[in-house]
């Protein structure tokens, strides 16, 4: 029996979060193509008869300019002391700049071992992935380099299967049906935030957060209209009650997420209710309310409040 830590590291946008919920065959990271969509460590565990896999999806590595990113940045260091094998994702589409070379440069402090995983070659010619292998190869020690296009699949089982190859023998740290370790709570804000994330663009990605105030859940059968009864042979639905607060950092942030005549938050709230109806198999009542909070991103309070719901 094997099992440890996998983590899932990179730049903004390299595809992380795509690649876990493959892996994982379901959804535990919401994903978008904004950088910097995840912001805390998002863990996605898997369980199979060679053991347990507890892959780690991190936020994208980046120079941190707030408070928010530094503590995104502390979640990255943290997770390369402590697991067993560190999965560096790279964009096999964009070219090599700063920012992979801030990336090495952070590795090479490191000496757990490491895998190249070239993302997204299904979209470049195959005569270019051997000079992004041959770059990649001088500039760091590789225990293996393996393209991969994590919205297709390919290669995953060759990953899954060389994963296993370097993780220790250990028990089982999570019971076999575990998923995630997320909050329900935690679920809802990031399913909420992912829609918020496909309908607004410029700096508004950067500067919004959501908090779920509240889930309560009653039995269908107390909404009945005077005079109406329940059937008898179905069983008794549920429905369940949200509240969530959007937090922005100006005043013409929160218009924006409201919308002319109130249209964009309606759209959002919509799309969230719509997917969290089919994630929970529940009826969902969902209240949204976009709330200014200048300098969010610098709050500790609110930081620990949005990180530990």
């Amino acid at each position: 029996m094997k099992c440890g830590y996998v983590a899932l590291i990179g730049r903004p946008n390299v595809g992380k979060s795509t690649l876990l919920n493959n892996l994982l065959g379901r959804k535990v990271s919401i994903i978008s193509d904004k950088p910097q969509t995840t912001r805390i460590n998002i863990l996605g565990i898997k369980t199979t008869p060679r053991g347990q896999i507890i892959f780690v999806d991190t936020p994208g590595i980046h120079r941190p300019l707030h408070k928010l990113n530094k503590r995104m940045m502390d979640f990255v260091e943290y997770t390369l002391e402590t697991a067993e094998l560190i999965c560096l994702l790279i964009d096999a589409t964009q070219s090599f700049g700063h920012g992979d070379a801030f990336v090495i440069d952070l590795l090479k402090k490191i000496s757990t071992p490491k895998f190249l995983l070239i993302n997204k070659i299904d979209l470049i010619k195959k005569e270019s992935l051997l000079p992004l292998i041959d770059r990649y190869r001088e500039l760091l020690e590789f225990k293996e380099i393996i393209p991969i296009s994590a919205l297709r699949g390919t290669n995953l089982p060759l990953l899954e299967e060389k994963i296993y190859e370097y993780l220790p023998e250990s028990e089982k740290l999570y019971d076999d049906d575990s998923i995630s370790v997320q909050s329900q709570k935690f679920l809802i804000a990031e399913i909420i935030r992912e829609k918020i994330l496909h309908h607004v663009r410029d700096e508004l990605p950067y500067v919004t957060a959501v908090y779920v105030e509240h889930i309560d859940q009653e039995s269908q059968a107390s909404t009945l209209k005077t005079g109406e009864l329940p059937q008898s042979s179905s069983p008794e639905k549920k429905i369940t009650h949200i509240r969530a607060t959007i937090f922005v950092e100006k005043e013409n942030h929160r218009k924006i997420i409201i919308g002319r005549r109130g249209q964009m938050i309606k759209t959002i709230g919509m799309q969230a209710r719509q997917e969290l109806e089919f994630i929970l198999g529940t009826k969902i009542f969902l209240e949204l309310r976009v709330k200014v909070k200048e300098k969010w991103r610098d709050s500790p309070n609110l930081l620990d409040l949005i990180e530990q719901q």
